[in-house]
């Protein structure tokens, strides 16, 4: 594989997390809808549904904060031709922290768990915005 594949993996699974998301999501608003426990009238009240559905739409939206950084982030090495293993090891441990944060957020959801995650994944990614950085302006 070439260094581009290498680091645009962790981005397509990124984006089959993201996809897995919404489809637990939807299929759970689907049955709350067709089994008649949420009204056509209240679909788009977030109340109406189960705490596990609401779980999923609200770990949905987070998969369009940070990650959107990452993202980014990714594309801008790719432009410039920037890609390392160091950049490439920064992008699997980012999507392996918001893996646990998906699952921890859609299962247990205990929130200091939860946090800690996170702010492992931000660490991460300020870790791969700071190398690029680096590598953009000082390293070459």
């Amino acid at each position: 594989m070439t260094l581009t594949q290498h680091l645009l993996l962790p981005a397509f699974v990124q984006f089959a997390l993201t996809v897995y998301v919404l489809v637990r999501m939807g299929q759970g608003r689907v049955r709350a809808v067709r089994s008649r426990r949420v009204k056509y009238s209240d679909v788009d009240s977030k109340t109406a549904y189960s705490e596990t559905v609401q779980r999923f739409a609200n770990n949905y939206v987070s998969q369009f904060e940070l990650p959107v950084l990452f993202y980014v982030v990714l594309a801008f090495a790719l432009a410039t031709g920037l890609v390392d293993f160091i950049l490439i090891g920064l992008a699997w441990a980012f999507f392996g922290a918001r893996l646990v944060h998906s699952f921890e957020h859609t299962g247990r959801n205990r929130i200091a768990t939860r946090f800690k995650v996170f702010v492992a994944g931000l660490v991460f990614l300020v870790a791969m915005w700071a190398w690029f950085g680096l590598r953009l302006f000082v390293i070459g």
